[in-house]
């Protein structure tokens, strides 16, 4: 039996998703939980890998087991057995040919910035802090470039081992609300680093060192070293993927981002 599960985490308390020499990593927190439940070893597929630091409010893995739980089971035994920063959302069955990698139409993240020239505190692991004043029209006007079907070699890095670095952008947009500056991306796939890097470019147009235009340049030039620096971690949140219909499966509430908000 195949099932799919989706959890929830704060990235800063691991060296990313998946399992390596360096620990814990969210992977082998969830498989070893996920096995105490099951009575067995377990491994699980995730929709997208997340670097040390970055969080997400969306993953969703499948994976196989011969013993039957509910769905209710399986998410308060795995939630019993997993350590503080990671928690299991919903579980639901799927049928085996489901997989949460290569199912996904497409990934949503979202880069979350605060802006303002006072250091943050409770949010330091939560958000990207810029103190110079961001222009967010301009950051859109640069982002429009990016819509659509492209070679993104430029926001590639450079431990990236994707075939080939043509990507199709769906959605792209920059939204202020008071200090807090939120970059939203939707695409079929994504590259190592893409986001923090296109975040990085993008945040070099709304402090003003660079024209909306020279963003569309990038594309043309393919060139890394001429684009904006690797944003960093802890701004970055994978939202989490969209499947198709017929899997049934919850759907992400992308407008319901848990953040403090500013009414000044």
């Amino acid at each position: 039996m195949r099932y799919a599960l989706c959890l929830e985490y704060h990235g800063s308390g691991f060296f990313g998703w998946q399992t390596q020499q360096q620990t814990p990593t969210v992977q082998e927190c969830v498989e070893s939980a996920l096995a105490r439940v099951a009575d067995h070893p377990v491994s699980v597929t995730c929709a997208g890998r997340t670097d040390t630091g970055v969080h997400s409010l969306g993953q969703v893995v499948h994976f196989d087991s011969d013993v039957e739980r509910t769905e209710r089971s399986w998410i308060l035994g795995c939630n019993s057995h997993l350590q503080t920063g990671i928690s299991a959302l919903w579980a639901r069955r799927v049928d085996e040919e489901f997989n949460a990698r290569f199912s996904a139409e497409s990934r949503s993240y979202r880069y979350h910035i605060l802006n303002r020239w006072v250091r943050p505190a409770v949010e330091k692991e939560l958000v990207c802090w810029i103190r110079v004043a961001l222009d967010e029209s301009a950051m859109n006007k640069a982002a429009g470039h990016l819509l659509g079907e492209h070679d993104f070699t430029a926001f590639r890095a450079a431990g990236c081992q994707a075939n080939h670095a043509v990507r199709d952008i769906h959605k792209i947009q920059i939204t202020r609300t008071g200090n807090y500056l939120d970059l939203d991306i939707t695409a079929n796939g994504f590259l190592y680093h893409m986001v923090r890097n296109l975040a990085g470019s993008l945040i070099e147009v709304g402090n003003g060192n660079r024209n909306h235009s020279w963003v569309r340049d990038l594309l043309e030039n393919r060139d890394r070293d001429l684009a904006g620096v690797t944003a960093p971690a802890a701004g970055l949140y994978f939202l989490g993927p969209k499947y198709p219909d017929r899997y049934g499966l919850p759907r992400f509430p992308f407008n319901a981002f848990p953040r403090g908000q500013d009414q000044s």
